[in-house]
């Protein structure tokens, strides 16, 4: 079980990346130093207004595929199982990565023992850090199916390492991961399992729905769950409608344990091991499946804390774009070219977006003050026009799609909240330049960024409304 160099984020750039940068680099630098002395070639102006219309394209194209895919999903047909008893259920491992979790772990077991599976065909494995004092200090006599794998504090200290550890003990025929917080459906090891047994074998995973039950904490929880809402109740449906390569969610993907293995298992580098096995799985031309059932969380609602777990998962969407784009050809080959656009405006064109989002929104407000004469150097009118047109078309079409997201999961309150999102995607810049730095650092590149859970006390269980489009497996 090794997973090959070259899809690993071990390595910021790959060799062609860097030839292509330094190049890049070295032309424009070039160009610029040329007009100066001479007054030959574009002056430097032109340089960043093709920039600009540049970004203006990747903003309309990410806008459009983003709304094409929510509204794709209304009409998506989901896999819904019914968890019929059966006597001939096949071994089955539970991952769960534990660092610091001792606030949550009374709730966590309780939850893992009410699993509804044979204990004799169940391993769950607690991964615990070998120097995580206080978690350790807090597991209780444990009997099967549980078992605790202490994980040895070597670089890099990440969820996929630990992941790594465990797959390579797991004895189940399936396996899937659940992080400290989790509260997943009792019978969703059952559905998984009857859902691989309904679909082909080029399905390798099917990955579950994730909730927050705490939405009404405060405004981040809304526009969180809101966030979640859209994500894996329209856009991830809508990936899989179209075939799409789906990124993964961080928990409650379940796998074909030797299919795994075969794909080198988690990048322990990438600190979004899960959006990265999700392409890698595309790229072997496997397939993943959405299942209705559903694995609540705890939304966060403190801000630092927000941005601690934002950053790193937009350092992992960066790291996993980076590494699937050292060879395009090679990924074209393997994903075709609607899959490999779709793959762009997955994973990489949001990211330069959202990092863009406070430069546009600078020159906007200077427009507005002080006129055209500020500005016209970057923006002639043409493009002026057309970006202010994407700008306006796309925030309300975005907003719709967040409006959506919460109708669809049932979270009405939260509607009128999304006429505030904005301010939510600000915070996003911000978690985004914070992850720019670091992953630019090599010290904190692979540098795993705490989340802390148990900061709201869970309120009773509630249910999840069933979608409307399914498709029911017996």
């Amino acid at each position: 079980m090794t997973l090959p160099d070259e899809l690993s984020a071990r390595r910021l750039l790959g060799t062609g990346q860097t030839i292509t940068a330094v190049a890049a680099l070295v032309v424009l630098t070039t160009a610029v130093a040329l007009h100066a002395l001479t007054g030959h070639g574009p002056a430097p102006h032109q340089y960043a207004r093709a920039l600009v219309a540049l970004l203006t394209i990747v903003y309309a194209a990410t806008l459009v595929f983003r709304a094409a895919m929510v509204l794709g999903a209304w009409n998506s047909p989901v896999i819904r199982v019914d968890a019929t008893h059966r006597d001939d259920l096949p071994p089955y491992t539970v991952l769960v990565p534990l660092y610091r979790e001792a606030k949550v772990l009374p709730t966590l077991l309780e939850r893992l023992a009410h699993l509804d599976y044979p204990a004799d065909r169940l391993q769950i494995l607690l991964l615990v850090e070998a120097d995580d004092e206080e978690t350790r200090a807090a597991l209780p006599p444990l009997t099967a199916p549980f078992e605790v794998v202490r994980i040895p504090p070597s670089t890099p200290r990440t969820k996929p390492k630990a992941c790594n550890i465990g797959l390579a003990r797991a004895r189940g025929e399936f396996v899937v991961i659940y992080d400290a917080e989790d509260r997943p459906d009792p019978d969703q090891l059952r559905k998984a399992v009857l859902a691989f047994d309904s679909l082909p074998d080029r399905v390798v995973c099917v990955q579950a729905e994730l909730q927050y039950w705490n939405p009404w904490t405060n405004w981040l929880t809304r526009c969180f769950a809101a966030e979640y809402a859209t994500n894996f109740s329209l856009l991830l449906r809508g990936l899989d409608r179209y075939r799409m390569a789906i990124p993964l969610g961080g928990t409650s993907n379940h796998f074909r344990t030797d299919a795994l293995r075969a794909l080198g298992g988690w990048d322990p580098y990438n600190v979004t091991e899960d959006a990265d096995l999700g392409i890698r799985i595309a790229r072997r031309g496997w397939d993943v499946r959405m299942m209705v059932s559903v694995t609540e969380e705890e939304a966060n609602s403190r801000l630092g804390n927000w941005i601690r777990q934002r950053s790193r998962w937009i350092k992992g969407f960066m790291q996993t774009w980076l590494v699937h784009t050292r060879h395009p050809l090679r990924l074209w080959r393997q994903l075709g070219t609607r899959r490999t656009i779709a793959f762009h405006l997955t994973m990489g064109f949001p990211t330069l977006t959202t990092l863009a989002n406070p430069v546009f929104w600078s020159l906007t407000a200077l427009y507005l003050c002080t006129g055209t004469r500020h500005v016209e150097a970057l923006y002639p009118p043409v493009l002026l026009y057309t970006g202010g047109t994407t700008m306006i078309i796309g925030n309300f079409l975005m907003i719709y799609c967040m409006m959506a997201g919460c109708m669809e999961r049932g979270l009405f309150p939260a509607v009128r909240t999304m006429l505030t999102i904005p301010l939510y995607w600000a915070l996003m810049s911000l978690a985004a330049y914070k992850a720019a730095a670091q992953l630019l650092h090599p010290s904190r590149r692979h540098f795993w960024e705490l989340t802390d859970h148990g900061l709201v006390t869970a309120p009773p269980e509630a249910r999840t409304p069933t979608p409307t489009n399914q498709t029911t497996v017996a």
